[in-house]
């Protein structure tokens, strides 16, 4: 079966993306594509737990919302969140109304607190583990690798949650931490380009 996915443009693409209309411009435009700004790291990591056991299509849908519900996902502000807003998001039929991945938002938002006051920022942690172009495994030929089973298990050791080796694998995807467009896709060049030009955290 082929991997790559011709768009109305006739441009091939990552298979996955042809799943769905609203696939198209996140794989354009987001996915891959290098992050270096906190709170969408932590949006990122949030969005991916709660995609756990979904698909991501749900997840996309919902995104508008779950900015909504989560204050942008300032961490700084969900870190103050109470019992109230876990019963407030509970009640909130724009997001998904899973009891443990909500109190894992909140949990994580006050560990990045403190993974902030640790490392000075959360891009200077997770960048920290951008794995070298000859370890990156054949893209999309993975769900996990050495550096998301590192970062999970680092993370869980500083209290996160919902940050399994897999889910912290489909983070890196997103986060451009690696280039995992496929080999033909339009886009993979394009990343590639955006991750050479982007200045790693200090």
């Amino acid at each position: 079966m082929t991997e790559l996915f011709h768009g109305p443009d006739g441009k091939a693409r990552c298979r996955w993306c042809g799943g769905a209309p609203e696939f198209l411009p996140y794989h354009d435009m987001e996915w891959g594509m290098p992050v270096g700004e906190d709170r969408r790291l932590f949006e990122k990591i949030s969005l991916e737990g709660f995609q756990s056991g979904l698909s991501w299509r749900t997840i996309l849908a919902k995104r508008e919302n779950f900015r909504a519900a989560f204050r942008g996902f300032d961490f700084n502000e969900i870190a103050r969140f109470t019992q109230d807003d876990v019963e407030r998001l509970l009640a909130d039929p724009g997001i998904i109304r899973h009891r443990g991945k909500i109190e894992a938002v909140i949990n994580n938002a006050r560990c990045a607190q403190a993974m902030v006051k640790q490392e000075g920022s959360l891009a200077a942690f997770f960048w920290r583990f951008e794995p070298s172009p000859a370890h990156c495994p054949e893209p999309q030929s993975a769900s996990t690798s050495q550096e998301s089973i590192a970062i999970s298990k680092e993370l869980k050791k500083r209290g996160w949650k919902f940050v399994g080796p897999t889910t912290i694998f489909a983070f890196m995807q997103a986060m451009g931490l690696i280039n995992d467009h496929a080999r033909g896709c339009a886009i993979r060049e394009e990343a590639e380009r955006a991750r050479a030009a982007f200045r790693r955290p200090a």
